[in-house]
């Protein structure tokens, strides 16, 4: 134990059963996602909000919560701190009173998946990995590779063949080893499954190793502290993965066991939105289940949504349930619509995935889930521009001298 962070063990998300911290560490033995506890009661009683004033803003604020021990081990590009835009046009257009997008499209590497690479990566290093590999629909393989080149760390990524051109060229440039699949990141895992087990490799594989989630979770305790410790009614996530679901739910749960925000208060409904063409989570939440079933042949323009069985399903469900939250499916042309809604409406040129937050919030106001006057924050994981191909602009050719039309 150090000052720097409380962390205390390891722990089975199906069993409970403890492992050490600081041994290297995938999967426990039943091959479930092992995740980070921390000494909760000896912060609550010597931690307070007060102690983050003059920190820096990067998500390193809050390395108590967070599993680096020494901090000379910690790699940064200067990730977190991302700001909570109010969207009033765009909220008027859908009709929902004060809509709020937390923007992550403006962290190192242009997408939400640098706070994971950050603690994964810096984890890995003080733990004494050299080399690690993971499957990746584009921006997590973008990030891990650059965060693995800054702590000198090998890198081996696995994508498929169509994933976004500018995250295989960001893993090509970081130095890493770049394999591209004709598949499905499902094949992808496949591969790299194979290649850690022929040793040499260590599996950074989404919750396969235990500390992605704990980068991803400071995108809750940065909404708890932008919101003065009062969270929204309403946490819209485009679910994939899910780590980010998992790690908001994760981060409400130890805020309140430190006592920073009002335990008697509801949680934020949870939304897990995902595309029509690759649902699992939202099939699996319409008939009460407690696991997702593989989604065959899935295909979405938003490559981040194109997860068609997750590993960690049965947290992101577990979430839902416990926050009465929900899941919801948009389709392609509807998020599309949306990403140019928010561009127009608010200036903001979000990812797909951050787009179908936005379709998804227009239909659950219309159907009345979400109720008026609910605060409401759409979580938009990643910058538009790292999907060229989502839209292309056809404006009139001028020639010199041409006047502009009235």
């Amino acid at each position: 134990m150090t000052d720097f962070s409380a962390l205390s063990h390891l722990v089975c998300s199906r069993t409970g059963t403890r492992y050490d911290a600081d041994a290297v560490q995938n999967l426990s033995s039943v091959g479930a996602p092992l995740l980070a506890a921390y000494d909760l009661e000896r912060l609550a009683a010597t931690w307070r909000p007060d102690d983050l004033r003059g920190r820096t803003a990067s998500l390193w604020r809050w390395h108590e919560l967070l599993p680096v021990r020494d901090p000379a081990h910690v790699v940064s590009l200067g990730e977190g701190g991302t700001p909570l835009l109010p969207m009033p046009r765009l909220g008027q257009a859908l009709g929902i009173d004060a809509l709020w997008m937390k923007d992550e499209g403006i962290v190192p590497t242009g997408s939400f998946k640098a706070r994971g690479a950050a603690v994964g990566v810096s984890r890995a290093k003080e733990l004494g990995v050299r080399a690690l590999a993971m499957p990746t629909n584009g921006n997590a393989g973008a990030a891990w590779a650059l965060y693995a080149a800054r702590a000198g760390i090998g890198a081996t990524i696995v994508m498929p063949n169509d994933a976004p051109s500018i995250t295989r060229n960001e893993v090509a440039l970081a130095g890493a080893q770049l394999y591209l699949v004709d598949g499905l990141i499902s094949d992808a895992g496949k591969i790299v499954a194979q290649a850690v087990a022929d040793g040499g490799l260590y599996d950074a594989s989404t919750l396969k190793e235990p500390y992605r989630i704990e980068g991803k979770k400071t995108m809750g305790l940065e909404l708890a502290e932008q919101f003065d410790w009062q969270l929204p009614d309403v946490i819209l996530y485009p679910t994939g993965g899910g780590v980010g679901l998992i790690g908001l739910h994760k981060a409400f749960a130890e805020l309140r066991a430190l006592g920073w925000i009002d335990a008697a208060h509801p949680s934020p409904r949870l939304v897990a939105v995902q595309a029509a063409g690759c649902a699992p989570i939202v099939e699996a939440w319409a008939r009460g289940a407690t696991e997702s079933a593989f989604w065959p042949e899935s295909r979405t323009v938003a490559f981040g949504l194109n997860v068609p069985k997750a590993l960690g399903d049965f947290l992101v469900l577990e979430a839902l349930y416990a926050s009465d939250g929900c899941a919801i499916a948009v389709d392609d042309a509807a998020l599309l619509a949306a990403q140019r809604q928010a561009a127009t409406l608010e200036g903001t040129f979000v990812c797909p995935e951050g787009a179908a937050l936005f379709a998804a919030a227009a239909q659950l106001r219309e159907s009345g889930w979400i109720r008026p006057g609910e605060r409401v924050v759409a979580l938009n994981t990643g910058a538009g521009i790292k999907y060229p191909d989502t839209f292309e602009a056809t404006p009139p050719l001028l020639q010199p001298g041409d006047r502009l039309p009235r």
